[in-house]
């Protein structure tokens, strides 16, 4: 019989790694939270459309990389869907905040999210057709300051924040203004002119890009196509007094919390729904884990969104993470991850005194340790051989321990063997914070 084993593009997610992926979780709820973030959990399914309009059919997610399929109807009431698996979520975000009326408050929504994507993309280091993304939003009408340049400076202060208290390092944050929806069409008419003589010489990629979607030609990363790239027309030519107004104000406000940047023309991200400020956090090449493929997370502004879709008018600023990539960074920078020790390992003498070590183990758990139950069925030197693989320290449970109340409890670092009394143990296992 064939062994089955996970789709390819996908994986199993197992320790001691697991301890990593929630350590980069937990480090973003604390620090999503002390800016005033709260969780939403959006379907890993929408209809087809919300990726279509939102994100914009020309784009290479929506042409080539949805998981899609027709939900057949049960009924004759019932009319069949076209339904796909989230490849990103913002517009899922902005469908819920219209749906559920959260502008109608007249107050900013700032939301976060962890959860799954899924694209039809070729697998590659780092790129998994399920990944995991952590992306925030921040979107209101306009009277609630959802447009002001203070949102756009406000998120990357808070991504420099998270990606610092990870303890990432090297990090470097590119930005850029694509303009607003009056100031793309002029830039998008020069840039087609201007690639109509030289697309023919670039990669297939930016030739059909070209003609599609002009400014992802911008994005390519063919060595060979560079020189051409970087001749063409830059979208700072023609962006319109508030648009470079509002970038400067966002330029103004990084510098005053003292985060670096580096001003990246052709930095114009992917998706059709963003305006004004684009964005991206790179590590570099030769230390994060990443090769060629350097870009940790990304976002942008995306003023039209909520309207595309059929909202009210709602500006908004957004990021998402990839947490596989950040986990990528985090194992090349740090090394090798090592599966974290229990505070202590019991060991019952003799198979009799089994119950006795749960009893034991359930006290020492309900005061926050974290322990690991051996067997009475065990020799003595498989318990130890066996405590030193899981715990920092092995306690040895027998007669003589249960009718004294008096453990005999050894450090296995330290080689330390001594005798603790029962009420006091737990505040003797409690490793000392550094």
């Amino acid at each position: 019989m064939t062994t089955l084993k996970a789709v390819r593009g996908t994986r199993d997610l197992l320790p001691p790694e697991t301890e990593l992926w929630n350590r980069i979780e937990s480090t973003a709820r604390a620090v999503f939270r002390r800016y005033n973030f709260g969780e939403i959990r959006t379907p890993i399914f929408e209809d087809t459309q919300l990726f279509a309009r939102g994100v914009g059919e020309e784009t290479d997610i929506v042409s080539k990389e949805m998981f899609t399929w027709e939900d057949r109807a049960r009924a004759q009431s019932e009319k069949a869907q076209s339904l796909t698996l989230r490849p990103e979520n913002t517009a899922g975000v902005v469908r819920a905040f219209i749906e559920h009326g959260l502008g109608e408050s007249g107050m900013l929504q700032k939301l976060y999210y962890i959860g799954p994507q899924f694209r039809r993309d070729r697998p590659q280091r780092g790129r998994y057709r399920q990944f995991t993304q952590i992306g925030a939003e921040v979107i209101g009408p306009p009277s609630s300051g959802s447009e002001s340049p203070l949102r756009d400076a406000e998120v990357l202060e808070m991504l420099a924040t998270y990606l610092d208290k990870l303890g990432i390092t090297g990090w470097t944050l590119l930005i850029n203004s694509v303009g607003t929806a009056s100031d793309r069409p002029r830039y998008i008419a020069v840039l087609k002119e201007a690639l109509r003589a030289v697309a023919p010489q670039m990669c297939g990629d930016c030739q059909r890009r070209a003609e599609t979607n002009p400014l992802r030609v911008l994005d390519c990363k063919v060595p060979e196509d560079q020189p051409i790239i970087e001749a063409l027309p830059r979208i700072a030519d023609y962006l319109d007094d508030d648009s470079n107004a509002h970038f400067a104000a966002v330029r103004e406000a990084l510098d005053a919390c003292g985060i670096a940047y580096e001003v990246s023309h052709r930095l114009v991200r992917g998706f059709d729904y963003y305006t004004r400020t684009t964005f991206e956090f790179q590590v570099r090449s030769e230390e994060g884990g990443l090769g060629t493929q350097n870009a940790l997370l990304g976002g942008g502004r995306y003023d039209g969104l909520s309207e595309i879709i059929g909202g009210p008018k709602a500006p908004g600023i957004g990021f998402a993470i990839g947490a596989d990539r950040l986990v990528l960074v985090l194992e090349a920078q740090a090394g090798q991850i090592s599966a974290s020790l229990a505070d202590a390992y019991i060991a019952p003498i003799g198979e009799a005194l089994n119950s006795a070590a749960l009893v034991l183990a359930r006290e020492l758990r309900r005061e926050g340790l974290r322990i690991e139950v051996g067997d009475g069925s065990f020799r003595i030197k498989k318990s130890f051989e066996t405590g030193n693989k899981l715990a920092r320290n092995i306690v040895l449970l027998g007669e003589d321990e249960v009718q004294s109340g008096m453990l005999t409890v050894k450090n296995f670092a330290s080689g330390e063997q001594t005798k603790i009394a029962r009420e006091a143990l737990a505040s003797a296992l409690t490793e000392p914070q550094e």
